[in-house]
């Protein structure tokens, strides 16, 4: 590969591992804590709790900031990729993005302290993407096989994140405000990673210390209307369908804070991206991939005068999975990019990341493809367009050499894309 290809690749990786880096929640969480420090208690302890990708940077970082001498209990359950061993708090890794076993039995250990909670207690909750499926509490009659397979059916038939988290909701007794209404009668003071675009603290981890987004009814509704109710295990159909009204939530003792977001992030890679005419084209890039390359394609054709070209793009888009290949949303994206390319001038990279470091059920974070991604595909004796029909982006852009490898960062505020041209 020529050394400005190489130079053009390195430089969007570069920018996208800024704007991962702008997600770090431990700088963050500690400038929340020391503008608003936690209280000394008499006679209570501090119960942390920590879920998500990046529950154990934000565990570590919160627990320097319990006051000396006030007992506390924590408990943080990441993903397997981002366990770490933290001093005086059990961890509690589980599967994502499928629940699994040991992602039940944190779901217990996490109801269990709460309930424990008294009005002495202060709660401290730090919320990050994943926590969703890393937190599995399964309503009465509805077992984990049951509840995973609802999530697997939603991934296929493409729901966005919000709605998969207003179905899966109505399910747990975590999620939707659940861990709020579970610390009652404690005071609960929650410090939140955003993963979603819009920001919207119902959506990310299913919203456990927010109220839900939707009622049980709407839940059904949207199942019905998507056609995927018959898909559903029977229990959730019955649970679904019960005429039974939605327990109320008091979340005056409940305070619920953001500190760090994918709009942060873009931001930080364009001020990174010094010596380029640098702009943020769209944060809000959703859909499913087959028209979201559509949108990057159309940015991406016009060939400006002036400085060289970097177009910033975030969001977080869907794939409805037909195929039986290997890939995720990221790696696709960056597929259809190179296949759709032919009318892009310049000498030109384009890259699509998770910037927790793993897209779909890979090894990957992502795709990274140029003007010659195509040739090299078919040069190692491969189809690309076949594959992409198989859902198996990874293979092609292994194939090309033309896969974003990061490793699990131990953040999450869903998707980056960066082109640039010179």
């Amino acid at each position: 590969m020529a050394k400005e290809k190489q130079d053009l690749r390195k430089a969007a990786t570069d920018l996208f591992c800024t704007a991962v880096n702008a997600a770090d929640p431990a700088p963050a969480l500690c400038q929340q804590l020391e503008n608003a420090p936690l209280p000394e208690l008499a006679g209570g302890q501090y119960i942390v709790i920590a879920v998500g990708k990046a529950a154990c940077s934000m565990m570590s970082e919160a627990l320097k900031h319990i006051p000396t001498g006030t007992p506390f209990t924590a408990l943080a359950v990441p993903n397997y990729e981002n366990e770490q061993e933290i001093s005086d708090c059990k961890v509690m890794p589980a599967g994502h993005p499928v629940p699994d076993e040991n992602g039940a039995r944190a779901g217990q250990a996490v109801a269990d302290l709460l309930d424990r909670a008294t009005d002495k207690d202060r709660v401290l909750a730090l919320i990050s993407g994943g926590g969703s499926a890393l937190l599995p509490a399964p309503v009465m009659g509805v077992t984990l096989e049951e509840k995973a397979e609802v999530s697997r059916v939603l991934l296929a038939a493409g729901f966005d994140i919000s709605e998969m988290n207003m179905v899966r909701q109505q399910l747990s007794r975590l999620k939707g405000g659940g861990m709020a209404r579970l610390a009652a009668p404690a005071p609960l003071r929650a410090y939140i990673l955003s993963d979603v675009i819009g920001d919207d603290l119902r959506v990310i981890a299913s919203g456990p210390t927010v109220g839900p987004i939707g009622a049980r009814k709407d839940a059904r509704n949207i199942l019905i209307d998507r056609n995927v109710m018959n898909k559903m295990p029977a229990s959730v159909q019955e649970y679904l369908n019960a005429n039974t009204s939605d327990e109320p939530l008091d979340l005056t003792r409940v305070e619920n804070t953001l500190i760090c977001s994918n709009r942060q992030s873009l931001e930080a890679a364009q001020a990174a991206a010094r010596g380029w005419n640098a702009t943020i084209v769209n944060d809000r890039l959703e859909g499913d991939v087959t028209e979201a390359v559509e949108l990057l394609l159309n940015a991406a054709k016009p060939v400006p005068e002036g400085k060289p070209t970097v177009l910033i793009f975030g969001g977080e888009t869907t794939v409805n999975i037909h195929g039986t290949g290997m890939g995720g949303r990221n790696q696709e994206l960056a597929l259809r990019f190179a296949l759709g390319s032919a009318d892009i001038k310049g000498d030109w990279v384009f890259l699509s990341g998770g910037t927790d470091g793993r897209d779909g059920p890979t090894d990957a974070a992502g795709g990274i493809v140029d003007g010659c991604s195509v040739a090299r595909m078919k040069g190692a004796g491969i189809d690309p367009g076949a594959l992409l029909e198989n859902n198996d982006s990874y293979a092609a852009l292994k194939a090309s050499g033309d896969l974003l490898m990061t490793g699990a960062t131990g953040t999450n505020v869903a998707d980056v894309q960066i082109f640039l041209r010179r």
